[in-house]
C-alpha cells in the first residue's frame, strides 16, 4: 500500500529525532522548526463519492470542495472495515482489521495502545482532540461482541428501526447536531486561546458523529439509530432532483447474505419512492452540517494565519448505504458503505490534484509519521 505522503508529495522529507535527545514534555524531543502543524477532521459515515464527480452534484459541500481546490483529494480511498470501532482501531494503530481482531464495535484496541497521536507527542508535537473517538474496547453494548456472528439470541436486537425522517421545519436552524457543534466549539477555541501561542507544532484532531443516523428511541426499548435527522436550512443544500433512486433485487433473488443485512436493518418492507428519496435527501442534508463544520476549523485556521502553516486532512471512518442494496447503515463492503473522502491540503502539497491510487484508513499513521 503507497503511502499517502508519498503519493501527494505531501512534505519535504525530515528526519524523525531520536528518542531521548532531549526535550520538554515527559521525555519528548524537540520537533523540527520548519514541520506543519496538522489537523485531522474524521465525521462518520460519510461517502466518499460525494467528494467528486458525479456524486459532488447532489449536494452543497463548499469547504470540502475548498480543501478539493487546495490540495489534494483520492478518489479511491476505503475504510478497512465498516464498521465504526473497527474502522478507528486500523486508522490509529495502522494496521489492518486482521491484526488488530476488532471484528465488530464491541473489540478495539487497547487503552493504552501507542498510536501515531503518541509519537507525534513524544517527538515534539502538542496535541490535542475533542469529539468521537471509538477505537478503544468495551465502549458498546455487550451484544456487540456476538451480533456479528448471530442475531437468533433473545436479549439481542433482531432489527433496527425502520429507517425514517425527521424534519427540523425551521429555515434558520443551522446547529441541528447540537454535540458536534459543541465539539467543533470547542476545536475553534482551543485554536484561538492555546494553539495559535505554541512555538512547536501542533495536531489537532476532531472527531464528528454526523452524518451517522440519528437514535431512533420510538422503534421500542432496544432501539438503534434508524432516523435521518436535519433543518430546512440543510435541505435547502440538497438537489433533489439530482438525487437516484437505487435499484432493488427482489427479496426473493437477493444473496441470503444481503437478505439477512436488509433483514436485520428492517428494510425488507415496502418503501415508497418518495420514502427512498426523502432518506437519501436528509442524509445529503447531514452531510452538508458536516462540511460546515470542517468549514469552521478551516475558517479559524485563516483568521490566525494559521492556514498556510497548517495541513488539514479530512476523511470519515466508512461511509453510508442510504437506501442502496436495500439496506442503510455500513456494515457492508459495497461502494457506498466502504468509500470514504479522503483530502488533504497544506504546505507542500499539491494543489487541484485528483489521485487514483487505491488508499485506506491504515495509511493515515505512516502520513503522519512522514510529516514531522
Amino acid at each position: 500500500m503507497l503511502l499517502l505522503w508519498v503519493a501527494v508529495v505531501a512534505v519535504s522529507a525530515l528526519a524523525t529525532p531520536a528518542p531521548g535527545a532531549g526535550g520538554q514534555r515527559r521525555g519528548a524531543v524537540q520537533a523540527w522548526p520548519d514541520a506543519p502543524n496538522v489537523v485531522l477532521v474524521v465525521s462518520d459515515s460519510f461517502d466518499g463519492r460525494l467528494t467528486f464527480y458525479p456524486g459532488s452534484q447532489v449536494v452543497k459541500l463548499p469547504f470540502i470542495n475548498f480543501m478539493k481546490a487546495h490540495g489534494t483529494s483520492f478518489l479511491n480511498a476505503y475504510t478497512n472495515s465498516p464498521i465504526c470501532c473497527p474502522s478507528r482501531a486500523a486508522m490509529w494503530s495502522g494496521l489492518f482489521t486482521h491484526l488488530t481482531e476488532s471484528w465488530n464495535n464491541f473489540k478495539g484496541l487497547d487503552p493504552n495502545y501507542t498510536t501515531w497521536m503518541d509519537v507525534m507527542e513524544k517527538h515534539g508535537y502538542r496535541t490535542q482532540k475533542f469529539g468521537k473517538l471509538d477505537y478503544t474496547s468495551g465502549h458498546h453494548s455487550i451484544s456487540n461482541r456476538v451480533e456479528a456472528w448471530t442475531r437468533d439470541v433473545a436479549f439481542l436486537l433482531r432489527q433496527e428501526g425502520r429507517p425514517m425522517v425527521n424534519l427540523v421545519p425551521k429555515k434558520t436552524k443551522v446547529r441541528v447536531m447540537e454535540g458536534d457543534w459543541k465539539n467543533t466549539d470547542r476545536a475553534v477555541n482551543w485554536l484561538r486561546k492555546e494553539a495559535v501561542n505554541y512555538t512547536q507544532p501542533f495536531f489537532l484532531y476532531l472527531g464528528l458523529n454526523l452524518p451517522h443516523p440519528y437514535p431512533s428511541p420510538s422503534s421500542g426499548e432496544n432501539f438503534g439509530s434508524s432516523t435521518f435527522h436535519t433543518s430546512l436550512y440543510w435541505l435547502k443544500k440538497v438537489s433533489y432532483d439530482a438525487i437516484k433512486i437505487p435499484k432493488w433485487s427482489p427479496l426473493s433473488e437477493m444473496h441470503p447474505i444481503d437478505y439477512y443485512s436488509s433483514y436485520t436493518k428492517n428494510c425488507t418492507g415496502k418503501f415508497t419512492e418518495k420514502e427512498i428519496k426523502d432518506i437519501r435527501a436528509f442524509y445529503y442534508a447531514m452531510c452538508a452540517e458536516t462540511d460546515a463544520m470542517l468549514g469552521e476549523i478551516i475558517l479559524a485556521l485563516h483568521q490566525l494565519d494559521l492556514l498556510q502553516k497548517t495541513i488539514v486532512i479530512y476523511t470519515s471512518d466508512h461511509g453510508e448505504l442510504a437506501m442502496e442494496h436495500r439496506q442503510f447503515y455500513k456494515m457492508s463492503m459495497y461502494e457506498a458503505s466502504a468509500h470514504v473522502p479522503l483530502l488533504i491540503m497544506g504546505p507542500g502539497i499539491k494543489t487541484n490534484l485528483q489521485v487514483s491510487n487505491v488508499v485506506s484508513l491504515v495509511d493515515i499513521y505512516p502520513t503522519m509519521l512522514g510529516m514531522p
